[in-house]
């Protein structure tokens, strides 16, 4: 199947697909649509969310039904109710030109009695979330008895939302001779029981190899403190003015938490959550889908059916639990041929989900530094430049106003007159990242591990060169920090920096001799806490002695034990000698 006309999809349904601007099958609608059309039995697929799954069971579930007969004819079960109206609005599309056929929506959060007048005029094909699907049911309102075909949506997800006893209680209701479509992303155990509970000798289809990452996605992770993730998410908005992007968070709180955050500090966010009545749900999602926000925070179970081909970005404001629910968060990225990005907020304790990640999905992470306020801050003003140069002028509308602007701004020359309209736009930006710190976090372990493996194999031969540096304790400088120093400087977190020795008023450290011009370029001119940064070659070879204070203290305390050691002995010997003299 190399288009959809070598198909036997009737003419009304090709012309509504093309006006849709479908030109060549998907893999999953290559392989499926045939074999639905046949009605040769059920169909295992596994397939990545954005695959074109919709299209693959809704065409021919639409070509085989019988208008004339007003009985449901198919059925259609999904985790949420965003993904159940998406689905229903997809399929209205399809059957545009063929008169008579009616697709009806069915979910909790609505009308039920809505709903069931719709059932009433006649659905041939019902779309359904579980619960209200199994009470409609058992109010007798949606009679199942001669469906033909049985289509679970996402069934892994409702799987993991707990339907799995409305899913139970629906599937007997249905005839045993009926064409059982299962659509997963994911085959756990549990899919595989539902398989062999429903299905008879079903037919697996796998467009791609299972928890395949797209090929235009790229994915970042920044490794910072737990307590800097909101900074961190702050900084890449600030970093990408157009961001057009969700933030997927654990919980419906902490959900709410970080999108009444962005918007008390004036960014264009809002949050959907499983706390929110259908109606604030639909006009949150429906500013979104019009680009009216530019943030969106979610739950993974409540951005289900959110289908946008535009998204720049989607963040992992924690990682999931489950390491192919990454794979389906970031697959809402770089769609419609276009690239994405898919950044993950970690802290050196994930990397272990990042290295799971990487093995199942094919997917490989660069680690980046969390851009600093300075590189923000220039961002910005470009954006900001781009946008007047780009404007446009009415000269209708203004010309009555400009003789008194041109005497109220007469006073500026032409540079002092941009410089004012740019700080005018400008200033929180710099103001708010003035003094930003470095909230970079090092894998300590990782480069330990690194350490010992080169000393135990001797194979390092790196040289290195010592260098001086202005900052000590009394700067809050701990060798975190400065190593954070070293890559913004050096704008990369690969280089081989050797050894730190953090004294009061100033420090020593040893970087790669191949970096010694970049790093003396890069780092001085820095600000550190609003302390310009000094660095240089040290001329004299510090001793790099240890200045743990364990050690210390017990060489103190191990000359105090001496001590009184002694003196429990000069007591010992006074005494015997008292003794003596008494005799």
């Amino acid at each position: 199947m190399n288009t959809f006309n070598d198909t036997t999809l009737s003419e009304p349904i090709l012309k509504a697909i093309t006006e849709m601007g479908f030109e060549t099958p998907t893999p999953i609608q290559a392989q499926t649509i045939p074999h639905l059309l046949s009605e040769k039995g059920d169909i295992i697929a596994t397939a990545q969310t954005g695959t074109g799954k919709t299209a693959a069971f809704g065409l021919p579930s639409i070509e085989l039904t019988h208008i004339n007969q007003k009985d449901t004819q198919t059925l259609v079960l999904c985790p949420t109710r965003e993904l159940c109206v998406q689905i229903t609005k997809d399929l209205t599309k399809y059957a545009k030109y063929i008169k008579g056929l009616n697709v009806v929506a069915i979910y909790g959060g609505a009308s039920m009695d809505t709903q069931i007048r719709a059932l009433k005029k006649g659905a041939h094909i019902v779309v359904g979330t579980p619960g209200r699907t199994k009470d409609l049911i058992k109010r007798k309102k949606l009679i199942i008895g001669n469906v033909r075909r049985l289509i679970l949506d996402e069934a892994d997800e409702m799987l993991s939302m707990g339907f799995k006893d409305d899913l139970d209680a629906i599937l007997s209701n249905t005839p045993s001779d009926k064409n059982t479509l299962l659509f997963s992303a994911t085959m756990s155990k549990r899919i595989v029981s539902i398989t062999k509970q429903y299905m008879n000798d079903p037919v697996q289809i796998a467009v791609a190899r299972v928890n395949m990452g797209a090929d235009n996605v790229k994915h970042i992770y920044y490794m910072v403190q737990a307590k800097d993730r909101y900074a961190v998410l702050k900084r890449i908005a600030d970093m990408n003015p157009n961001i057009y992007g969700i933030t997927f968070c654990r919980t419906r709180r902490e959900t709410k938490e970080i999108a009444n955050k962005l918007m008390h500090d004036g960014y264009n966010a809002d949050a959907i959550h499983g706390d929110l009545s259908q109606a604030q749900r639909d006009e949150v999602m429906g500013r979104f889908r019009k680009g009216k926000l530019h943030m969106l925070v979610a739950t993974d179970v409540a951005a289900r059916g959110l289908d946008v081909d535009d998204l720049t970005h989607v963040i992992n404001f924690n990682l999931p639990d489950d390491s192919e629910i990454y794979v389906h968060r970031s697959g809402r990225t770089g769609r419609a041929g276009k690239s994405g990005i898919s950044i993950a907020i970690i802290h050196t304790r994930d990397m272990r989900k990042i290295k799971e990640i990487e093995r199942i999905s094919s997917i490989s992470f660069t680690k980046e530094l969390v851009p600093s306020g300075k590189d923000i801050c220039q961002k910005q003003l470009y954006a900001l430049i781009d946008k007047i140069e780009k404007v446009h002028v009415d000269e209708k509308q203004i010309e009555p106003f400009l003789p008194a602007i041109y005497e109220k701004l007469d006073w500026l020359d032409r540079e002092q007159l941009i410089k004012h309209f740019v700080s005018a736009e400008f200033n929180r930006f710099l103001s708010y990242y003035k003094n930003a710190r470095d909230i970079n976090v090092s894998d300590h372990r990782s480069d330990r591990k690194k350490n010992k493996r080169n000393k135990k194999d001797k194979r390092s031969h790196t040289s290195h060169t010592n260098f001086f540096i202005n900052l000590g304790s009394n700067n809050n400088l701990e060798p975190v920090k400065l190593i954070g120093l070293i890559n913004q400087a050096l704008k990369s977190g690969s280089v081989e920096i050797g050894r730190i020795e953090i004294m009061k008023k100033f420090s020593f450290f040893e970087v790669d001799d191949r970096e010694t011009a970049n790093l003396l370029k890069g780092m001085n001119g820095m600000n550190y806490e609003g302390t310009p940064v000094s660095v240089e070659v040290s001329k004299e070879k510090p001793a790099f002695k240890s200045s743990s204070k364990n050690k210390s203290y017990k060489k103190k305390n191990r000359g105090k034990r001496d001590g009184w050691k002694r003196s429990r002995k000069k007591r010992r010997s006074d005494s015997n000698k008292g003794k003596e003299r008494r005799k």
